[in-house]
């Protein structure tokens, strides 16, 4: 039976439970647990800061009480040491698991590392999660296990041949899903984010996201570099309302299967032409200073995926997910952090 959002925070505030959020320091889970410490939650973070940043725990602290930043434990540790897994799920009552190496080109240029952080940290974590009796696990899987199915919107219970090892390792993730559940009795909850975006995501390194990668361009006077001819499309997604799924997950009393998978998407396309003309729209009625060209195209990118965007009618029957922000509502926030925090 699902639940709304307004009445898990009001859940939340009225009973402290302790949460593990792997992948804390990253830019999901910094928001994760953010949320969580404003509600009085007891965190602990797990994370080998690989690809978060300690500067993203120190961000989340900023609207935070005293005793709320008290509540916050990091462990700088690697999911790929069970041990580290062990430790971390002691006297734990949920789990949010959002440690991975997210990205398809690295997975195709290193799927060995991809494999030992995506598979093997997240069959750790499902076995010291069984272990020490945490009888439900929610964990962040991808739209890349969708793979060249080509039917629009995407539904849960159609996939097709998976295009890179990223992808791969998310639907191996929720193969062993399934099979921890009817080997245990556990529930997993996998929640298939498609185009994730908001403050705090990291505009650097040669992985990054397209939207933060855009947006620091724009405010640096630098050409953007589109991939193809734009009118590949996404289904972006608010971070706040990733943030919402996984707490309703969370929350929700009981699962139509013990393991389940949901899509986090807001039933949207966009093209990469039009999110490049929001993008640059949000930007200059903040900043009308700046002078913003017009993208340069370039090849298509190996392992991507050409259209996607998500039926969410499960989410939103099962666990009672209601998106609260449009693309458009979204970049108007994110670029707004981005312009104030670009340096």
């Amino acid at each position: 039976m699902s639940i709304s959002f307004s009445k898990v925070n009001e859940s939340l505030r009225a009973s402290s439970c302790r949460w593990l959020v792997t992948g804390g320091a990253g830019f999901i889970g910094s928001h994760l647990i953010e949320h969580l410490l404003q509600h009085d939650q007891d965190v602990i973070c797990l994370d080998n800061l690989s690809t978060g940043y300690a500067s993203n725990l120190d961000a989340l602290q900023v609207n935070l009480s005293t005793s709320q930043k008290e509540r916050l434990k990091v462990t700088v540790g690697d999911l790929a040491d069970y041990d580290v897994c062990i430790s971390a799920v002691k006297n734990v009552d949920y789990i949010l698991h959002q440690g991975a190496l997210g990205s398809v080109p690295l997975s195709i240029e290193d799927p060995i590392t991809s494999h030992r952080s995506n598979v093997t940290g997240t069959l750790n974590l499902f076995a010291a999660a069984k272990n020490a009796g945490i009888k439900r696990v929610v964990y962040a899987s991808s739209s890349s296990v969708y793979g060249d199915e080509t039917s629009l919107p995407k539904i849960e219970d159609k996939t097709g041949n998976l295009l890179s090892p990223y992808a791969a390792t998310k639907a191996i993730s929720e193969v062993y899903a399934n099979a921890f559940a009817h080997s245990y009795g556990m529930e997993f909850i996998g929640l298939r984010y498609f185009n994730v975006f908001g403050p705090r995501q990291d505009p650097d390194g040669p992985y990054a996201a397209v939207i933060p990668i855009w947006v620091k361009a724009m405010l640096q006077g630098k050409p953007v570099f589109i991939n193809g001819d734009g009118e590949t499309t996404r289904d972006f997604v608010y971070v706040a309302d990733v943030v919402q799924a996984n707490l309703l997950a969370a929350s929700v009393s009981s699962l139509a299967e013990p393991s389940r998978a949901f899509n986090v998407a807001i039933g949207d396309q966009i093209s990469l032409n039009q999110l490049f003309h929001q993008i640059r729209s949000a930007l200059l009625r903040i900043r009308p200073d700046l002078n913003i060209a017009d993208p340069v195209y370039q090849d298509f990118r190996s392992g991507d995926v050409r259209y996607s965007t998500a039926d969410f009618s499960r989410v939103r029957e099962e666990l009672g997910f209601e998106p609260i922000h449009s693309v458009a509502d979204g970049i108007d926030l994110a670029v707004q952090w981005y312009s104030e925090n670009s340096g």
